[in-house]
């Protein structure tokens, strides 16, 4: 009987314009496009994430990039943006890592909060957040509160 070995994951910091990594954003675009009207998607483009206040980070498994995330780092909390992993690859915990990685870059930023925006069309990431300790919460920074936003916090 032959051992399985398990696969390498790595959760790092990347560039947004990177081709693999472009892909990934243009694959969480098409999906959000396709559950709300434009209006109410508020994702950066690839190059908004080169800001000097934002990490961005992919998760790789084997090599290969299969899901990403960005942080905003602001004075007084953090916010997750871009959280995407590749259908294929769910239900491994690379989101939860993803997630960590992510609150562990507010942490050394100095935020004490991270906070997120998502939508009622996303159950499964919903579910994802709680998970991981976040709790809802009001709108926070310029968003307002409109029917396709669930706002979310988690104390760091």
């Amino acid at each position: 009987m032959r051992a399985v070995a398990e696969q390498t994951v790595r959760v790092r910091l990347a560039s947004p314009l990177d081709a693999p990594h472009r892909a990934l954003i243009a694959e969480l675009d098409e999906y959000l496009s396709s559950l709300y009207p434009p209006e109410d998607n508020f994702g950066l483009p690839a190059e908004a994430l080169l800001a000097t206040n934002i990490r961005f980070l992919v998760v790789e498994r084997e090599g290969e990039a299969v899901g990403c995330g960005a942080v905003v780092l602001n004075p007084d909390y953090a916010e997750v943006k871009r959280m995407y992993v590749r259908p294929g690859h769910r239900g491994k915990r690379l989101a939860e890592r993803l997630l960590e990685a992510l609150a562990e870059q507010a942490r050394e930023a100095g935020c004490r909060q991270l906070m997120l925006e998502a939508g009622p069309a996303q159950p499964e990431a919903l579910r994802l957040y709680a998970r991981c300790g976040f709790a809802l919460r009001g709108p926070f920074g310029d968003y307002l509160d409109i029917p396709n936003s669930i706002f979310m916090e988690k104390v760091l």
